[in-house]
């Protein structure tokens, strides 16, 4: 009997215990979301400007109308700009195939008007490549099928003819990393050791270039077929984005901008030599030369991207930081399919693991969005693991770690 009592006195004591949530002992493989949108939505919209371009708006009320309270003016824009084009990489190959032209390696990273002796000057079609040897660069060069190793060092400098930072015949150098090449046209490459705490040493290549026209005709923000107001905003928002990151190199990439979406896409010589429609970006970059949006007489952080929920995003709730210029404004176009086919509406499915990592949990069992600011977007999603740990991520964040497309979105059933 006495056994008994004391096991009663124990089982309610167990039951008086609070609960955690109780789940499937297997966490739902995907998770399916509904949502609108793409990109942080802060700014101007790209569809936006577009729609409004096709109405016969100006890229000055444009942009007026997408940053509260801005205006447009004049400054410099001659400076040049370290614009990552390769980042942690182990290894890269440059080669120019235009006839009578050159490449030259330097020793070192030599600025805008710097020199130092010429390691080595090649002819068309011959071959370098740089790869990473323990914490050193090695560099060799192919010509004629022969490869010989050439230089060991931290930091190298490339410059190929028809620049201003080499004379002779106009030239396009090619840079490949794996399987993708590109082509580049203007400046010169800086090719360091930078430290990563996740990777350890590895290579970041910038090409060094003249903000205003080198960099900027490069940039590959909207397609060239836009209306000229469309692209004249986008050029004059690029223009200003840039010059506000010209003041300082991140050391992480050994740059002022990444030429990825972490900043602005780079596309070096492709997007001005573009068939047809590359002569209309770069009339839109030389027609609007100089000019820049500024708020309370200094340039903006002039955000943007490509279309939103139907209203845009402030910086406020994307970020935590609050600007004058980054209120929310009316977006019809992004919600118009005819206009934004691919992004007025969207669905995903995200696996377990995308999600679990998101928010460096082990897994999770429950996905729910607890609440939503008053532009539509998340400003707060929760997952619980298995073990009841919960954690919250604010709803930018959140997309970004996990790529979907925008934080106007919904949570639908979990899939197992």
């Amino acid at each position: 009997m006495r056994t008994f009592k004391k096991f009663a006195v124990l089982l309610s004591l167990l039951l008086a215990l609070p609960t955690s949530p109780s789940f499937a002992s297997e966490p739902p493989s995907v998770f399916a979301f509904s949502g609108a949108g793409y990109g942080h939505g802060v700014g101007m919209s790209q569809i936006g400007a577009r729609a409004k371009a096709l109405l016969g708006e100006s890229a000055t009320s444009i942009l007026n109308y997408y940053y509260s309270g801005t205006v447009v003016e004049t400054a410099t824009d001659t400076q040049t700009v370290r614009i990552n084009v390769g980042h942690l990489l182990t290894s890269a190959k440059f080669r120019s195939d235009t006839k009578g032209s050159a490449l030259e390696l330097l020793a070192g990273d030599i600025v805008e008007t710097g020199t130092a002796p010429i390691l080595f000057s090649l002819p068309a079609k011959a071959v370098i490549t740089v790869s990473m040897n323990g914490s050193v660069i090695s560099v060799s060069t192919t010509i004629d099928k022969k490869t010989s190793l050439v230089a060991l060092g931290k930091s190298f400098t490339l410059r190929w003819s028809g620049t201003r930072y080499l004379d002779g015949v106009p030239s396009v150098m090619t840079m490949t990393q794996g399987v993708q090449a590109v082509k580049y046209r203007h400046g010169q490459m800086q090719i360091k050791v930078v430290k990563s705490k996740a990777h350890g040493d590895r290579m970041e290549i910038t090409n060094s270039l003249r903000l205003g026209d080198e960099y900027l005709w490069g940039v590959s923000e909207v397609p060239s077929s836009w209306p000229a107001a469309a692209l004249q905003a986008q050029a004059i928002a690029s223009r200003t984005y840039a010059l506000v990151r010209a003041t300082a190199i991140k050391s992480a990439c050994d740059c002022n901008l990444y030429g990825s979406i972490s900043d602005q896409t780079f596309a070096g010589y492709s997007k001005e030599s573009e068939a047809k429609y590359g002569a209309l970006w770069k009339n839109a970059v030389t027609s609007t030369a100089g000019q820049v949006i500024t708020y309370l007489g200094s340039p903006i952080s002039a955000y943007f991207s490509s279309s939103t929920g139907g209203v845009t995003e402030t910086s406020q709730n994307a970020w935590g930081t609050a600007t004058g210029y980054t209120l929310s404004v009316s977006d019809t176009a992004s919600a118009d399919i005819k206009l934004n086919p691919r992004f007025a509406s969207w669905q995903r499915s995200l696996s377990q693991q995308v999600i679990a990592s998101a928010f460096l949990l082990p897994d999770v069992a429950s996905l729910k969005v607890i609440s939503i600011n008053a532009t539509g977007t998340v400003a707060q999603v929760q997952a619980t693991s298995l073990l009841g740990k919960s954690v919250t991520l604010r709803g930018e964040t959140f997309r970004s770690r996990t790529k979907l497309p925008s934080a106007w979105f919904t949570v639908n059933e979990e899939l197992s």
